[in-house]
């Protein structure tokens, strides 16, 4: 009899356990759907190395290429930026691979290298010649391994809120971010990740943005819906974790970069501190044009456009004088 009685407990708790599971599943379907929905694909396909790359162009002339931030997507430029520059240039922006729209190649680790990597092979395939690149935030990382790792491909770079160093301080904020098991990593991104991360879709925002508020249009003119998908919490996670793998290598050969470089800060970043990030970096790069902006956070492109446009200008025509 108690045998029975502890049978029947134990499946009626696997039922229960199975049915949140279910509704987790299914909220994730519904919220993924939704945000395609509000935010369909807007640009290009292009097939890298086994990375289906969606990207964005607009203009003729000298090439300058966006690499976005952890966790976002290429309207963090085109909404912002695009529109602001005049004639003279051919904007690009792309989703890094796993983020937007663009899919990232199976068995793909999302380090540093391996994403420079995509981006050189990215300009190649388009014909860029020597282009600038414009990186935030991770996206900064990424083109400081271009320009160690792949000089001759591009002719400069410009940061905006740049991760640079190795701080734990970064992995504790985002520590939900922090799932090393591959396997793990997608259980939670099919399940309860996309909920929860739609629950607290406010207070992260306004943690990103501080000080400045967040843009009222951000959901869905600034792509922010494309988070809310599994595939995008996954390749975030995986860039997450990747990071630690060849940061601190880079840093300690950022002195060999020999191109027109240039980094605008916010003295008041909350996700990625000035004085770890920026105020170290003009003793590391020769001639870097570094500037700090008082009161500023880390989305310039969004609450200061046309200050980063004038950056970015600044940096090209240094970077596009030494291109014949």
């Amino acid at each position: 009899m108690l045998i029975s009685v502890l049978s029947w407990l134990i499946g009626g708790l696997f039922v229960a356990a199975a049915a949140v599971v279910l509704s987790f599943v299914l909220a994730t379907w519904w919220i993924a759907a939704k945000a395609e929905r509000l935010v369909p694909a807007c640009g290009k396909f292009v097939e890298i190395d086994g990375n289906r790359i969606h990207y964005v162009e607009e203009g003729e002339g000298r090439p300058i290429v966006f690499l976005h931030g952890l966790g976002a997507q290429l309207h963090h430029f085109r909404h912002t930026l695009f529109g602001r520059f005049g004639a003279g240039y051919r904007l690009v922006a792309l989703d890094r691979p796993g983020s937007g729209y663009s899919v990232r190649a199976g068995g793909a680790s999302g380090r540093l290298p391996e994403q420079a990597e995509v981006v050189r092979r990215f300009i190649e395939e388009l014909g860029l010649e020597r282009p600038l690149v414009v990186g935030h935030s991770l996206g900064g990382a990424i083109a400081l391994a271009l320009a160690i790792e792949h000089p001759k491909a591009i002719s400069g770079i410009a940061l905006l809120a740049p991760l640079t160093h190795l701080e734990a301080r970064v992995r504790q904020k985002f520590d939900l971010l922090y799932v090393p098991s591959r396997l793990w990593r997608r259980v939670l991104a099919h399940t309860v990740a996309i909920p929860l991360s739609l629950k607290y879709a406010e207070p992260t925002m306004k943690f990103i943005f501080a000080p400045q508020a967040v843009p009222e249009d951000y959901m869905i003119a600034g792509g922010g819906w494309l988070g809310l998908r599994p595939a995008h919490f996954h390749a975030t996670s995986t860039d997450f974790v990747a990071v630690e793998e060849d940061l601190g290598r880079l840093e300690r050969r950022y002195g060999e970069i020999a191109m027109p470089a240039g980094i605008l800060f916010g003295a008041q970043d909350r996700v990625i501190g000035i004085a770890a990030h920026g105020d170290p970096m003009p003793g590391k790069i020769e001639e870097l044009d570094f500037e700090r902006v008082e009161g500023l956070g880390h989305m310039p492109q969004f609450v200061e456009p046309e200050r980063v446009v004038a950056f970015i200008q600044r940096i090209a025509a240094c970077a596009f004088a030494g291109v014949t």
